[in-house]
C-alpha cells in the first residue's frame, strides 16, 4: 500500500501533458501543469471546468471497501466473542491492524488514477490524511500491543513468519512515509527539489505496491494460520476472511495500478 509537476509556458498553460507522472504533485505548485486520467480530452477541460470527480475501476473501488470491511468485522466478531477481556493487550493487536489495513487500501484507492487536476489534489489530500492520521497509527499501536503483550509475558519475539512480516511492514511504512512525504512537502527541497523529488515519488509509488502484498500476506497468516486464529475461528472465516478476502483486495487494486507511469528508464 501512494506526490510535481514541471512548469510550462504562459500559452500552454491549458494543455495537459500525458507523459507527466500522475501522482506526483508538490503542496506548492504553483502554476504548474497537471496530469489526468487517460480518456480525458483537453476540450473536456477547457470546456468544461472541473470535470467531475470519477476514476476508471469506482466500481471494483466499491467492491475493495465491501472486502476490506469484511475482513475488519470477521476479526472484530472473532475477538469480541471470545472472551475479550481476558487477552490483555492482545486484544488490541488484531482489532487495530485490520482497522489499519481499511485506512491505508483507502489511502490507496484514493490517489488511483487522477482524472482531472481537482481530482488529483483532493485525492492527495486524502491519500495523505488516511495514511498519515489513520493507517500508519494503528499499524505502530497493533504492533507496539503485540510487542507489549510478549514483553509482560516474558514470551519470545518474531518467532513465526506472520511475526517477522509484521515488523518488517511496520519499518517498511515509517521508510514509505519518509520518502512520499519528503518527495512533496516543500516542493520536495528534502531531496533536491525537481527533477530528484519526482524521481524519488516514483520509487515511493513502486514501494508502496510492493508494501501492500505483504502486509496482505502478514495478515493472511495471522488470521488463517496463528495458533490463536485457528483455535477460535472456524475454518470457514478464516478461509473467507483471511484468503478469499486478500487476494480480491489485492487484484482490485491492482486492476487500476498505471504502470506506464512507473517508468525509470
Amino acid at each position: 500500500m501512494a506526490f510535481a509537476l514541471l512548469p510550462v509556458p504562459t500559452s500552454t498553460a491549458a494543455s495537459v501533458d500525458k507523459h507527466q507522472d500522475v501522482g506526483y504533485q508538490p503542496l506548492s505548485s504553483n502554476g504548474d501543469e497537471v496530469d489526468v486520467e487517460e480518456g480525458v480530452t483537453k476540450q473536456e477541460l477547457a470546456g468544461q471546468g472541473t470535470v467531475p470527480e470519477s476514476r476508471k475501476g469506482d466500481d471494483v473501488a466499491l467492491w475493495v471497501a465491501i472486502v476490506r470491511l469484511a475482513i475488519a468485522v470477521a476479526t472484530w466478531i472473532v475477538m469480541f466473542s471470545n472472551e475479550p477481556l481476558t487477552r490483555g493487550w492482545f486484544f488490541f493487536h488484531p482489532t487495530l491492524e485490520t482497522l489499519s489495513i481499511l485506512a491505508l487500501s483507502y489511502g490507496v484507492l484514493t490517489l488511483q488514477p487522477a482524472r482531472n487536476p481537482e481530482t488529483k489534489a483532493a485525492g492527495l489530500t486524502r491519500h495523505q490524511v488516511a495514511i498519515l492520521f489513520v493507517a500508519f497509527p494503528l499499524i505502530f499501536l497493533g504492533t507496539f500491543t503485540i510487542w507489549l503483550n510478549k514483553t509482560v509475558h516474558h514470551s519470545h519475539h518474531a518467532r513465526s513468519w506472520h511475526a517477522l512480516f509484521g515488523y518488517i511492514t511496520t519499518g517498511w511504512m515509517v521508510v514509505q512515509i519518509l520518502l512520499g512525504g519528503g518527495s512533496v512537502w516543500f516542493n520536495g527541497r528534502i531531496f533536491g527539489g525537481n527533477p530528484r523529488a519526482k524521481l524519488v515519488w516514483k520509487y515511493h509509488r513502486l514501494s508502496g505496491y510492493l508494501l501492500l502484498p505483504l502486509l496482505l500476506l502478514t495478515t493472511h497468516l495471522g488470521g488463517a494460520w496463528s495458533h490463536w486464529g485457528t483455535q477460535n475461528s472456524q475454518l470457514w472465516i478464516r478461509i473467507l476472511a483471511y484468503c478469499v478476502a486478500p487476494a480480491l483486495l489485492l487484484v482490485a487494486v491492482f486492476v487500476r495500478v498505471r504502470p506506464s507511469k512507473m517508468k525509470f528508464f
